[in-house]
């Protein structure tokens, strides 16, 4: 679960992207933040990481510099959005390195009534060499320490996937949105001897403020 607030001068908090600024025309969207990126754990620790990746190193959180753009042609929104996150350990290329990654999709409504607004959502996403050794790479240094043999990545393509948005208007202010999720791995990330799965869902809910 998640909660965004939102000022009327565009000024963002949001538990996912992190504090930002939004500018919103009529048909055009523009979105700056700064935010914490993702982080693996190579033991098991709660409800993150995993013993299975034991060896592996953990990936820890760093600052993230994100910029999204939107652009509505009739009932069709485009949207792209860029994260670069910066470098953490200058000595640990493994799992360390500054990395960027971009996503892009396009989306529908499928529904707008008084129960809400359902959106359909279609995007790939892609990552530099940098992304996709750090989260899918296995080199040789991580094999020895590992259960996984070596795997050398490259950037490119690292999933496509779809999303259904529901959200629901509570008052003028308050409003609960949840999103469902599908990620099919491609290229060298779907190759990886660390994933499991190919095809990832998730689903996560959100309660927004806005004043």
């Amino acid at each position: 679960m998640g909660a965004k607030i939102v000022s009327p001068y565009g000024v963002f908090l949001d538990t996912d992207k992190g504090v930002g600024w939004a500018f919103d025309e009529e048909d055009f969207g523009l979105r700056v933040y700064i935010g914490a990126s993702d982080v693996r754990k190579d033991r098991k620790h709660g409800f993150k990481g995993s013993d299975e990746l034991n060896g592996m190193g953990s990936i820890k959180s760093r600052p993230v510099l994100g910029l999204d753009g939107t652009y509505q042609m009739g009932p069709i929104v485009l949207e792209a959005s860029f994260e670069h996150a910066l470098e953490e350990d200058d000595d640990n290329r493994d799992t360390g390195s500054a990395w960027n990654r971009l996503k892009l999709s396009l989306s529908m409504p499928f529904y707008e009534g008084s129960h809400g607004k359902l959106m359909g959502s279609l995007n790939s996403q892609f990552g530099d060499g940098d992304y996709v050794r750090t989260w899918y790479g296995v080199s040789a240094a991580q094999a020895s320490r590992s259960q996984f043999r070596a795997h050398d990545t490259h950037g490119g393509l690292v999933s496509r996937g779809a999303d259904l948005t529901w959200s629901l208007p509570l008052d003028e202010q308050w409003s609960v949105s949840t999103v469902l999720a599908v990620q099919y791995l491609a290229g060298d990330a779907a190759r990886s001897p660390i994933v499991e799965r190919r095809m990832q869902a998730s689903l996560v809910g959100q309660v927004v403020y806005a004043f």
